[in-house]
């Protein structure tokens, strides 16, 4: 029997989330996503598939903010700007995705940065 890989697994237990939440207009899904080095949060409109705000370490506005600081802190500031802009779009209240992940770490800190920023989920 072949070995599940860790990639196959987390896309499993995101799939069985996804089957329990759906974005709506009214209260969009706040999703993230996890590489070794980035962090990305998207906020999705899935009646109509289409991304309304998102952010994430690349982003070059948020650059100078976060060199020098630990991937933990730099989460947290790209779930204060995903709010700050999800804000600004009109978007106060959210349904979190924690896409297959442990909500623990660096997932954590971006909801934390989100709920500090403004967002009710």
């Amino acid at each position: 029997m072949a070995k599940v890989s860790r990639v196959d697994s987390r896309t499993r237990r995101h799939k069985r989330v996804r089957a329990k939440v759906a974005g709506t207009a009214a209260r969009p899904r706040l999703n993230i996503f996890r590489s070794l080095s980035h962090i990305y949060a998207q906020v999705i409109d899935d009646a109509q598939g289409v991304t309304l705000v998102s952010a994430s370490s690349l982003d070059v506005e948020l650059k100078a903010e976060m060199t020098g600081k630990k991937k933990s802190d730099q989460s947290k500031l790209v779930g204060l700007a995903v709010a700050r802009r999800a804000l600004a779009a009109g978007i106060k209240t959210v349904i979190f995705d924690r896409g297959g992940y442990k909500y623990h770490g660096r997932v954590k800190a971006v909801a934390d940065g989100a709920r500090e920023g403004g967002l009710e989920f």
